[in-house]
């Protein structure tokens, strides 16, 4: 058995629970504090490091953890490049000895003091949901593989994040997650994007339970997508890029005519990623986002949630081009259309992308407001 000091992120219970895969309170810990110490925050991050130095950090003492808990955090800690050392803890105004994950990389660079509410108001949530998955990983991928696969997980763990801090849109049957009960979860696939398959009972309508039934889910993350539109010249901007549904499908139309979309990244909130994905697809500035809505792109299999922007903004004609990120392999062309041309384009069923389709018509329904307030 061994006892181990957590002074950062870890004192946030939720995110330690799901950490060792027990509740709080099947995990003996009491409050403790290592002198000689501070907490300080990180310049450029969001989690803290140990400075040997004149005060007190604060925090948890885990006592009688097993083989299996040190090794659970070890997978969890390896992620931030931490190693465990030995250090007198002060529990009660008696000492105690503990180990403490410390770093000594030079690349990470003191700032303050870092504050455990602060974090949690802000990072906890999302911290959770990452961690969650991370330590599904556990046994079976290497720390280096789930590494490479972080800019991923954060990006599901902000859509669940936004997921539960959005609006419950209208509801006629007053049904929610409450009346669901998951037999089983497995996660058969894990890279870019993941496949979850579960065993799930619903409520029926006749208010009983229905028997489990098993599916699978395509876990894509949230995206932000966004027209842009000239309402001085009254012209949008779409552009074009390779698409590999439309190959898989056997199209023989793979070049997709689109808004401007991305992936909501982690801890980025979706009208971010709107003025993010705009410079970086067609190198425009938005000068403000109107939000068309928000909605899924395939509710019955697929967890992907588009939020849905006109961006207003100038469009001359010399802003076409051929753009994108070199080391996304992004080849992005962007062309210009007047906004009668975009509609005679849905009129004769000329597009065949569900979300510009909307955007247009909600263009339509709003151009004149946006027109006269040019």
């Amino acid at each position: 058995m061994a006892d181990l000091f957590v002074y950062g992120t870890l004192r946030h219970v939720p995110l330690l629970a799901a950490v060792l895969d027990r509740p709080a309170d099947k995990i003996d810990m009491v409050i403790g504090t290592l002198p000689g110490h501070r907490v300080n925050g990180v310049v450029g991050e969001d989690f803290p490091i140990l400075s040997v130095g004149e005060g007190t950090a604060e925090g948890l003492l885990l006592r009688n953890l097993s083989q299996t808990d040190v090794d659970r955090l070890d997978f969890y800690e390896g992620g931030y490049d931490y190693a465990l050392k030995p250090v007198d803890v002060v529990v009660g105004g008696a000492v105690t000895s503990a180990q403490v994950y410390f770093s000594e990389s030079a690349v990470w660079q003191p700032e303050g003091d870092w504050s455990l509410k602060d974090w949690s108001e802000r990072h906890g949530s999302f911290t959770v949901h990452k961690a969650m998955e991370e330590m599904s990983y556990f046994g079976s991928r290497s720390r280096r593989e789930v590494d490479r696969m972080l800019p991923t997980i954060k990006a599901r763990a902000s859509a669940k994040v936004l997921a539960e801090s959005g609006p419950i849109r209208h509801n006629p049957s007053g049904f929610d997650v409450t009346d669901i009960e998951i037999h089983r979860l497995e996660r058969p696939y894990a890279n870019f994007f993941a496949i979850e398959e579960v065993d799930v009972s619903f409520r029926r309508y006749d208010g009983s339970m229905s028997q489990p039934v098993n599916r699978a889910v395509f876990m894509g993350t949230d995206a932000a997508l966004v027209l842009p539109y000239d309402p001085v010249r009254d012209k949008v901007l779409l552009v074009e890029q390779f698409r590999l549904g439309p190959t898989a499908r056997g199209d023989r139309k793979v070049w997709q005519l689109e808004p401007i979309a991305g992936r909501v990244d982690g801890g980025e909130t979706p009208e971010a990623t709107a003025h993010r994905e705009a410079q970086e697809e067609a190198g425009l500035t938005l000068q403000r986002l109107e939000e068309v809505g928000s909605s899924y792109a395939s509710p019955g299999g697929c967890t992907e949630y588009f939020h849905l922007y006109v961006g207003i903004t100038n469009l001359p004609d010399d802003v076409i081009g051929v753009s994108g990120l070199e080391d996304e392999a992004e080849d992005i062309r962007s062309y210009l259309y007047s906004y009668d041309a975009l509609m005679e384009l849905v009129d004769r069923r000329e597009l065949d992308n569900a979300p510009l389709i909307l955007m247009a018509l909600w263009l339509s329904r709003h151009r004149e407001r946006l027109r006269a307030g040019a």
